[in-house]
């Protein structure tokens, strides 16, 4: 099967791009003409890579789930409502995958079928949300709570790049004034006190700045090698174990982030057991949208001994992750068998427990950078500053 693209014209003259999934070109001309358009321009894709061309992030996945409910819940079938979609996609990378399964669900494909078939593009929740939806004709309504699911991540995405947008520039300009420092201050002083015999501090600050500028290439190499050795050794499974555990057990940003993680658990969680997913396959997928190994793996003993008739609430309260408030609410929903509506409300009250906490955060980091920037320049100054002192007392 192969994806073409194309530009053509309707017969009121209107100028349309799109795509269309074809066995070869002769097909592709045949419904060209079935549809009454006047191909301009065509471009043959192999299928099998137009489905790795694009990864929706949840900005677009907010935005197609949310257009999609609004058509179904107007009386749209889901065959009309993905053509219309795949013509609104801005990028074309987009669009052709949007053809693709609209090509798929036409020709019988089921939704959550046609929506795997494109390689990663979409993620295993959605796909077992729509599964769920499928199963209980329910589609238009978990589309909805897809839109929000994913709208509230977007969000909580926005806000940490938009929080930790300040650190990030205050540490470029805490390493743009070492740098300046070195390449452009210090050199007039080395010049200055060659051939002097210079205090301990002030030689060891001249003798980095020298080999500096001399083998940069070799250092910035060096820098290059550590982050593609500590990319490395996140992937191994035991380090990376022990990195996650360290993540929500450090000191002061450990609780801050198990807020975070507390609040992205809990919607999530909402979403799938309402939908009438089972219980053991809300747990497996919560916890792995956390995207944390450590509580992955704790989390394997949690389906255990839920499999084996254990409350749900005793069993996260072993793992010691979430805090007793929590466990206290899940054992609420438990006995009251309301689980999914105040999982919906707690989750609600965790996000904004999170932005706090993610405030706290970059509040932490703040000062951190403050301080390395006063020490770099302090540390230039005390290296300095006795030298000179030295060189006027000669002069007197």
């Amino acid at each position: 099967m192969k994806t073409f693209t194309y530009t053509a014209k309707d017969m009121n003259g209107s100028i349309i791009k799109s795509s269309m999934q074809c066995e070869d070109y002769n097909e592709f001309l045949s419904k060209i003409q079935e549809r009454g358009l006047f191909c301009m321009s065509h471009k043959e894709l192999d299928s099998t890579v137009s489905k790795r061309l694009h990864k929706f992030n949840t900005r677009e996945l907010a935005f197609n789930c949310r257009q999609l409910s609004a058509m179904m819940s107007s009386g749209l079938s889901l065959v009309k409502a993905l053509d219309i979609l795949a013509k609104e996609q801005d990028k074309e990378a987009a669009r052709i995958i949007w053809r693709d399964i609209y090509e798929d669900v036409q020709k019988g494909q089921a939704f959550s079928e046609a929506l795997l078939i494109q390689r990663g593009a979409f993620p295993d929740f959605l796909i077992s949300m729509i599964k769920a939806g499928e199963s209980s004709g329910s589609l238009d309504a978990v589309m909805i709570r897809m839109a929000d699911h994913y709208a509230k991540e977007n969000k909580m995405f926005n806000k940490i790049k938009g929080s930790l947008t300040y650190p990030i520039v205050l540490a470029c300009l805490s390493i743009c004034v070492v740098i300046g420092m070195a390449l452009f201050i210090l050199p007039a002083f080395m010049e200055m006190f060659k051939g002097a015999t210079l205090p301990p501090l002030t030689q060891f600050l001249f003798n980095m700045i020298d080999n500096l500028k001399k083998f940069w290439y070799i250092h910035v190499g060096i820098i290059v090698g550590l982050v593609f050795l500590i990319r490395y050794l996140l992937k191994i499974p035991d380090i990376r174990l022990k990195w996650d555990r360290f993540i929500i057990k450090g000191p002061g940003f450990g609780p801050l982030v198990i807020k975070v993680y507390t609040g992205r658990f809990a919607r999530t969680m909402a979403s799938l057991y309402s939908s009438g997913i089972p219980m053991i396959e809300c747990l497996e997928r919560s916890s792995k949208i956390l995207g944390n190994s450590y509580i992955d793996k704790l989390f394997e003993t949690v389906v255990d001994e839920v499999k084996q008739g254990e409350p749900l609430s005793m069993s996260i309260q072993r793992t010691g992750i979430f805090d007793s408030m929590f466990c206290s609410i899940i054992l609420v929903g438990e006995e009251s068998g309301a689980l999914d509506d105040i999982l919906t409300k707690s989750s609600e009250y965790y996000e904004d427990e999170a932005d706090t906490a993610l405030q706290k955060l970059v509040t932490m980091v703040e000062p951190l950078m403050i301080i390395f920037m006063g020490a770099a320049i302090a540390f230039v100054m005390v290296a300095i500053f006795p030298a000179l002192y030295s060189m006027y007392q000669n002069i007197g």
